[in-house]
C-alpha cells in the first residue's frame, strides 16, 4: 500500500481540479484508489483484532465518491481532492458509528469516531437520553488519561440545553450537542509513510472504541430515514 502515492495523486488534483485534468489522469486515479483500498484492507484486519464486527466489510463498499454536488456551492470545483472511509458493523452508514479516515494533502487528514452526522433527529434524541441515564460513564470515557491525551469531543451544539432536559444536568454540556465526534490531525508526512501510519491509526481507533460502543449502545433500535 502506498500512501505516499495516494498524496500525490491528491495533491496534483488539488492543484489541477478539473474535468478535463481528471480524466487525462484516469489511470493515476484508478491507482491511487487501489493503493488506497488495499489500506483500508490492512486496517479493517488490524482493527478486527479488537473489533471482530467489521471484519466482514469490503474495502470498496466503504469509499466515498470524490466527485462534489456543486449545485448548491459556490466552490464550482468538481471533485474533493480526498480519499474517505467509515469502517463499521455496516459499513459506510453514519449510524452505527464507527471508524473514519480521511486523506487529504495539505496536513488535512484525520482518523475520525463518533456520530458525525446531525440531522438525524432520532439519533440525537437516542444518545442525550443515554446520556441523562448513564453519565457515569460518560465521564469515565471521556476521562480516561489515554482519550484525554488524545480527544476533545467535537460536534453541532445548540447555545442552551434543549428542552426537555435538565438545564443543571452533570452532563449538561454534552446534551446541547446534536452531533458528538473525535477528530486526530495527521500531517502528510505521516501518512506518506504507510507501515508508520498504520500503526498509529490502529492505535488511535483502539482509543476511541470505547466512546463508540457507548454511543452505539445508545442508538440500539436506531432506523436509518428512508430515502
Amino acid at each position: 500500500m502506498n500512501t505516499a502515492f495516494i498524496i500525490d495523486y491528491l495533491s496534483a488534483l488539488s492543484m489541477n481540479n478539473s474535468r478535463e485534468w481528471y480524466h487525462a489522469n484516469k489511470d493515476d486515479y484508478k491507482n491511487a484508489s487501489a493503493e488506497f483500498e488495499k489500506l483500508l484492507q490492512s486496517l479493517i484486519l488490524e482493527i478486527g483484532k479488537f473489533d471482530s464486527s467489521i471484519l466482514h466489510n469490503n474495502p470498496k463498499d466503504l469509499t466515498f465518491k470524490i466527485v462534489r454536488d456543486t449545485r448548491f456551492s459556490h466552490d464550482k470545483s468538481p471533485y474533493l481532492p480526498a480519499f474517505r472511509a467509515h469502517i463499521s458493523s455496516k459499513g459506510k452508514l453514519p449510524v452505527p458509528v464507527g471508524y473514519y479516515l480521511m486523506i487529504k494533502p495539505g496536513n488535512q487528514s484525520f482518523l475520525g469516531g463518533g456520530l458525525f452526522a446531525d440531522m438525524f433527529k432520532d439519533a440525537t434524541a437516542m444518545i442525550r437520553d443515554y446520556i441523562v441515564q448513564n453519565g457515569e460513564e460518560w465521564e469515565q470515557i471521556i476521562h480516561e488519561p489515554e482519550f484525554e491525551k488524545y480527544f476533545t469531543i467535537k460536534g453541532t451544539a445548540l447555545k442552551n440545553v434543549p428542552a426537555g432536559y435538565e438545564k443543571e444536568h452533570p452532563q449538561a454540556e454534552y446534551l446541547k450537542h446534536k452531533s458528538w465526534y473525535l477528530e486526530y490531525p495527521l500531517k502528510d508526512e505521516e501518512v506518506k509513510d504507510a507501515e508508520i501510519f498504520l500503526v498509529k491509526a490502529v492505535e488511535i481507533f483502539q482509543i476511541m472504541k470505547p466512546f463508540n460502543d457507548y454511543l452505539n449502545n445508545a442508538l440500539v433500535g436506531f432506523q436509518m430515514p428512508a430515502r
